[in-house]
């Protein structure tokens, strides 16, 4: 049977972003590309991430531009993708009274997936930074058998 392959409306795209929680984020600085799977919410135009200190936040303060890829395969012929571009924003609570209002907004929208974030019981303790991604450029794709 002959595949089909098609671009998805943007609201396919928020709805495929909305069903799942972990992306790969796809960042670069100077000659290095690097992408990491990440826990993720999606709220209105951003996507909220959660992570721990490393090499790839001092590559994203040198370079705020990111990716992050969400898939959902059913079969080889049989799936939808979606890629998000936008600028990652490093969310600091002790940079003021805007700062602590975008990180508590941040946490408490992240807790719609995991509850006890920075909380007592909190699965990923060492995981103590938020970003957040404006979702400046999203597109989507969808493979599936055709219909005659």
């Amino acid at each position: 049977m002959p595949i089909s392959i098609r671009s998805l409306t943007a609201d396919e795209c928020q709805a495929l972003l909305s069903a799942h929680r972990v992306g790969r984020l796809a960042y670069a600085y100077k000659q290095r590309v690097d992408i990491e799977p990440l826990h993720y919410v999606a709220d209105g135009e951003w996507l909220y991430l959660r992570t721990a200190h490393g090499t790839k936040l001092s590559m994203l303060v040198h370079q705020p531009w990111v990716a992050l890829e969400v898939d959902e395969v059913h079969g080889m012929f049989d799936w939808q993708s979606v890629v998000v571009h936008g600028s990652v924003q490093l969310l600091d609570p002790s940079e003021g009274v805007d700062s602590r209002a975008l990180w508590d907004h941040a946490v408490a929208t992240f807790r719609r997936i995991v509850p006890q974030a920075f909380a007592a019981g909190d699965p990923t303790p060492n995981r103590d930074v938020m970003l957040r991604v404006h979702m400046s450029h999203v597109e989507g794709r969808q493979a599936a058998e055709a219909n005659d």
